[in-house]
C-alpha cells in the first residue's frame, strides 16, 4: 500500500503537459488484436492501467517492444486467446476490451468477468449483448466466459444503452466482418472517436464518428497503424480545478478544446477565469466562485470522471451546487471524505449531493475509494489547512501519471510514501 502526504494550502503555478488518454490508450491497444502486422502507438500514458494491459497482451503471445518511453510497437503475429492471463483480466475494467478483437479474429476466447473501481454496478450484459447480436455463442459458468463464433455477420444492432467500451467491442468485431454493421444508441466520447481513426487506419470505412449512429463495412484482413493518442480530457480538468480551487495560475497543454464543450462553460459559469490559444488553456487566479448544478451525461454531456473534482469545486463556490450523478451508485464516496475534511455537503441519494460553501477544509487521513476520487482528494489536501494523508495512493496511479511529481513542480508540497 502506498500513501500521499500533502501540507496545504498552496497556490499552484507553473506548467502541466498532459499525458495521453487513458480511455484511448486500452482499447487502441486491443486493437492492435485486429491484425498480425505491426501496429505502433504514441503518447501513450505511463500509468498502471495501460501497463497491466500490456502484459495482458504479452500473456496471449504479443511481442511489444518499447521505442521510447512513451511510445511502443506491438507485433501479433503469434497469439493464442486461450493463454490469457485470467488474474490480469480480473484486475482491471479495460479488459473488457479484448473480446470483440479476439472473438473477431479467433472466433473463440474464454475471459474471467473484469475487475477495476468499485464506483458501482457495471454490468457487461451490454457487450454480451451486443455480441450475440453478430451471432456469437456465450457460456457462463459462475464468472468465466466462453464465447464461440462458428457463424457471425455484419448486421444492424440497437445498443440497450450508451455504454462506451461496448461500443469499442462491437466496433471492433463489425472490424472484420465484411459487409455493413449499423450500430445505433452508439456512445460517442472523444476516446471512441480515436479508436474510430484507428481502425480507419487499419482499412475499415467508418461514418458518424461522434454521432450516436455508426455505419462500419469491415474487411477480413486489416493492416497495422501508427497513431499518436489525444490527450486525456480527464486530466485537463484535473488540473484546471487544482488551479481555480489553489487560485493558481497554469498553463495545460496540449488540449483540444472541442472535446471539453460542457466542461469549459461550467468553468465560465462558475468564474473560472481562462484563455485558449493554440491549443492551451491558461488559467489565471479565480476572486470568486459562484455555485452551480451539474448532472453527468454520455457525451457530449458533462463526463462522470469529471463530476468529483467539480464536487470538490463546490465546497469553495458561494452558495448551495447540485451534484448529480445517475451513472454509478459508488461515485459519490469521497464526498464522505470530504465531510470529515469541513466540507458542508449533504449526501441525497447514492447519485445526488447537495453542497454548500464556501467552507474551509482541514487536513486529516483519508482514502482514496477509487480512481477519480483519489485524485479529488489529491486536491482537497493542496487547499486544506495542515497535513492531508490519502491511503491506497496505487488506485490513483491507474490513471494518472506521475501526479504527484507534476503537482510538486507546480509549487505543491506532496510526497510518496510507499
Amino acid at each position: 500500500m502506498a500513501k500521499f502526504i500533502i501540507e496545504g494550502p498552496v497556490k499552484l503555478k507553473g506548467k502541466v503537459k498532459i499525458q495521453g488518454a487513458k480511455n484511448a490508450a486500452t482499447p487502441i491497444l486491443a486493437a492492435s488484436l485486429l491484425t498480425s502486422q505491426p501496429c505502433v502507438l504514441e503518447n501513450v500514458p505511463r500509468i498502471a492501467d495501460f501497463f497491466k494491459m500490456v502484459d495482458i497482451l504479452i500473456s496471449l503471445g504479443a511481442e511489444i517492444k518499447w521505442i521510447d518511453s512513451h511510445k511502443l510497437q506491438v507485433v501479433n503475429r503469434k497469439i493464442d486467446p486461450l493463454k490469457i492471463d485470467q488474474s490480469l483480466v480480473r484486475a482491471m475494467r479495460s479488459s473488457i476490451l479484448l473480446l470483440g478483437p479476439l472473438i473477431a479474429r479467433f472466433r473463440e476466447t474464454i475471459i474471467s468477468e473484469p475487475g477495476g473501481c468499485l464506483i458501482g454496478n457495471r454490468s457487461i450484459q451490454t457487450h454480451l449483448f451486443g455480441l450475440k447480436s453478430f451471432g456469437v455463442q456465450i457460456e457462463q459458468k459462475r464468472n468465466v466466459y466462453h464465447l464461440k463464433a462458428k457463424k457471425i455477420k455484419a448486421k444492424e444492432i440497437v445498443l440497450p444503452e450508451f455504454s462506451v467500451t461496448a461500443t469499442e467491442n462491437v466496433m471492433m468485431l463489425a472490424s472484420l466482418l465484411p459487409g455493413e454493421t449499423i450500430i445505433k444508441l452508439a456512445a460517442s466520447e472523444p476516446h471512441v472517436q480515436d479508436l474510430g481513426r484507428v481502425l480507419m487506419k487499419m482499412g475499415v470505412k467508418i461514418e458518424g464518428l461522434g454521432t450516436h449512429i455508426l455505419k462500419i463495412k469491415g474487411k477480413r484482413n486489416l493492416k497495422g497503424f501508427k497513431h499518436r493518442i489525444i490527450p486525456d480530457p480527464i486530466e485537463i480538468g484535473t488540473f484546471i480545478v487544482a488551479g481555480a480551487l489553489t487560485r493558481g495560475e497554469l498553463e495545460i497543454e496540449p488540449i483540444i478544446e472541442e472535446y471539453l464543450d460542457i466542461v469549459l462553460l461550467k468553468l465560465r459559469q462558475i468564474g473560472v477565469p481562462f484563455k485558449i490559444k493554440d491549443n492551451k488553456i491558461s488559467l489565471s487566479p479565480a476572486h470568486k466562485l459562484h455555485s452551480f448544478k451539474i448532472q453527468t451525461l454520455p457525451y457530449p454531456g458533462f463526463p462522470t470522471d469529471l463530476q468529483a473534482p467539480f464536487g470538490l469545486l463546490a465546497t469553495q463556490a458561494q452558495g448551495t451546487s447540485l451534484i448529480h450523478d445517475p451513472l454509478f451508485e459508488g461515485r459519490m464516496g469521497y464526498i464522505n471524505e470530504l465531510i470529515k475534511m469541513g466540507a458542508n455537503a449533504i449526501l441525497a441519494d447514492p447519485h445526488r449531493a447537495i453542497i454548500s460553501g464556501p467552507t474551509p477544509l482541514y487536513g486529516t487521513d483519508i482514502r482514496s475509494l477509487d480512481l477519480r476520487a483519489g485524485a479529488t482528494l489529491i486536491l482537497a489536501g493542496l487547499v486544506a489547512h495542515g497535513q492531508t494523508t490519502i491511503s491506497q495512493a496505487e488506485i490513483i496511479d491507474r490513471g494518472y501519471e506521475r501526479i504527484d511529481e507534476k503537482i510538486s513542480e507546480l509549487g505543491g508540497k506532496i510526497r510518496r510514501e510507499d
